[in-house]
């Protein structure tokens, strides 16, 4: 895959790409390969980011999700992840985390893992839980599964999209951190300044004139985006 990025944020919004999408039927793990899961999280609260790393060891997303939390976070979880493609359609996909939070008694902590085995054993295939969801079941219905007998109230629930964050004025931002002297050797070579976005694939130009105007007018620092204050 050459690697695999994926960004969300607290609202629901998700964006990612591969940089290798062409890999027809060769299998997950020998397209995963070998390296490193990688995290950055980010709080409003957090005067800086969080960063985390382990090694990848199976190749499966959710394994190698699970022991990044496991051993980077150190966090006690339950994690399936799976999809479900036909051809080259992706007919479901989805799946559960489940965090033994501190205080959590042992009762319901065996009450959860008995239930989780039911779970396992009513999907009844190899990518929990890809079954469950072609059958119908919902996300509520999954986790009203996983707790039962537990008095599950739902706290809330965000509907998943994606959501790009590309603009032409990044572009520009991207453009005015190189030295001028690069950025006219762009032009001579192509006449003007184009870029893909990585994530939905939309192509920005700007003509050289064009270009050379808005690098003349604009005074402010290039290294800061209004978004990211």
């Amino acid at each position: 895959l050459r690697g695999v990025c994926a960004i969300s944020d607290g609202n629901g919004g998700v964006r990612g790409y591969v940089g290798n999408s062409q890999l027809n039927n060769i299998p997950l793990q020998e397209a995963v390969g070998k390296g490193s899961v990688q995290v950055v999280k980010m709080h409003p609260d957090w005067p800086n980011p969080y960063n985390g790393i382990t090694a990848i060891r199976n190749g499966n997303i959710d394994l190698d999700i699970g022991s990044y939390l496991a051993e980077s976070e150190q966090r006690s979880c339950a994690l399936a992840a799976a999809t479900s493609i036909n051809g080259i359609l992706c007919t479901a996909a989805g799946g559960y985390l489940v965090e033994q939070l501190p205080d959590c008694d042992e009762d319901a902590m065996k009450k959860v893992e008995a239930n989780l085995e039911k779970v396992v054993a009513k999907d009844g295939g190899q990518s929990v839980p890809t079954n469950l969801l072609l059958a119908g079941a919902s996300p509520f219905d999954i986790a009203d599964q996983v707790l039962e007998g537990l008095d599950m109230k739902p706290l809330g629930s965000l509907t998943p999209g994606i959501t790009c964050k590309c603009n032409e004025d990044r572009l520009i931002r991207s453009v005015r951190l190189l030295p001028e002297k690069d950025v006219e050797e762009i032009l001579s070579d192509h006449g003007k300044i184009e870029a893909k976005c990585e994530f939905c694939s939309k192509v920005y130009t700007i003509d050289p004139d064009r270009l050379r105007k808005i690098l003349q007018d604009t005074e402010d620092d290039p290294s800061v985006y209004k978004e990211d204050i």
